[in-house]
């Protein structure tokens, strides 16, 4: 499964040796249920999600969701849903978009960079939202993070409802596996690693 399309396309010639034991199906994982019925798979000895955003959609420009470059502001993993990362900056109030920045980055300054980014709005591309943090936060700094990293990375999560995904998708995967199976999911930062492990304590 997997909500990029272009993922599937490209992973198309990297399974077809194995012929008809791989299903690929363009959806959320948190739809695992639904598709286990349609395919035919319940009772699954073991389900492996993988949480992380593909390399190939950062080193992507149009995609958006890199601040390396000068891409329009998108971040929709599933290019067919209607949010983009644009609207939110756009059209969201300073207040909302502040908790976005504070509850899916972590960013600590984020009512100064939400008060940045209403300024100088319409903001259209990644560059535009890069300026608007950096004249927060000030420019690159060798050896740590970028700036706009925490702000990027809640814009992404917001826009593409990770955290519902994932919560949603550890209840049906439940449902879909055998007992005795095996469920394996990999995060790749702490507010996803919270949901799964509190998760898996009360389950």
């Amino acid at each position: 499964f997997d909500q990029d399309a272009s993922a599937l396309e490209m992973a198309k010639p990297e399974l077809e040796p194995f012929g008809s034991r791989v299903v690929m199906a363009h959806i959320n994982f948190r739809d695992i249920a639904a598709a286990a019925e349609e395919h035919e798979f319940m009772g699954a000895d073991g389900v492996l999600a993988d949480t992380g955003i593909s390399s190939m959609l950062i080193r992507d420009p149009a995609r958006g969701f890199s601040f390396i470059g000068g891409g329009p502001l998108d971040m929709r993993m599933d290019r067919t849903q209607e949010l983009r990362a644009a609207d939110v900056v756009n059209t969201y109030r300073e207040r909302d978009i502040a908790d976005i920045l504070f509850r899916f980055g972590e960013e600590r300054r984020s009512r100064k960079i939400a008060s940045s980014i209403v300024r100088v709005r319409p903001l259209r591309l990644t560059t535009d939202l890069v300026r608007a943090v950096e004249r927060v936060l000030g420019g690159p700094r060798h050896g740590q993070i970028h700036p706009a990293t925490r702000t990027f990375q809640a814009l992404r999560i917001y826009v593409n409802d990770e955290l519902g995904s994932l919560e949603t998708f550890l209840d049906s995967a439940m449902t879909v596996i055998r007992s005795g199976g095996r469920l394996v999911v990999v995060t790749f930062h702490s507010l996803e690693d919270r949901i799964v492990k509190n998760k898996f304590r009360t389950s």
